[in-house]
């Protein structure tokens, strides 16, 4: 292990910033997208002798997936298993958690965190009053929804962007039920 090792920590000093490259429309936020994530790091460690690879295995509630390094003297060091469950049980919903997982597991694996990652947000007091603007979208997005499973997606997502506000926990409720009296 004494080569991956040497290998893996002058890469590392290498390893460029993961940059919020990407928005989310639906949440008005930037985050850092999986090739950001590879880009920082993939030459650094192959200018090491590094190859990097991921793995998935099959599960029915999610993607289980593993960030492995192989050093060119053979060496290999695997990074540990993560699970992440997915929200939606179709191929959307599984690549969406694919991604997610693929990006989390390269974040963990090489010590990358982004500029101003979600942890700080998440230290951070919680305020009593939602943000009006994502509130509209969030209601925008429960009267589009289509189906029973992906209303009950956005309602979720809607109810907890709603935290303590007892004006927008009212209003996404009645959206919910709206459409769900539609969709039947």
């Amino acid at each position: 292990m004494k080569n991956i090792a040497t290998a893996l920590v002058k890469a590392q000093k290498a390893f460029a910033p993961a940059l919020k490259n990407a928005v989310n429309p639906h949440f008005r936020s930037k985050y850092v997208d999986l090739a950001s994530c590879v880009d920082s790091v993939i030459g650094a460690l192959n200018d090491n002798g590094i190859f990097l690879f991921q793995t998935t295995t099959e599960h029915p509630d999610g993607v289980i997936c593993e960030t492995s390094f192989l050093h060119e003297s053979g060496e290999r060091l695997d990074c540990g298993k993560l699970f992440f469950p997915s929200p939606k049980h179709d191929p959307q919903g599984f690549m969406s958690c694919l991604t997610y997982i693929r990006r989390a597991s390269l974040m963990a694996a090489t010590g990358q965190a982004p500029e101003d990652d979600d942890g700080n947000a998440a230290t951070k007091p919680k305020e009593t009053k939602a943000n009006h603007n994502l509130m509209q979208d969030h209601i925008t997005s429960i009267s589009e929804s289509t189906t029973l499973e992906e209303l009950q997606t956005r309602f979720k997502e809607a109810y907890k962007s709603a935290g303590t506000d007892k004006e927008w926990l009212e209003a996404v409720t009645s959206a919910k039920d709206l459409m769900k009296r539609k969709l039947k």
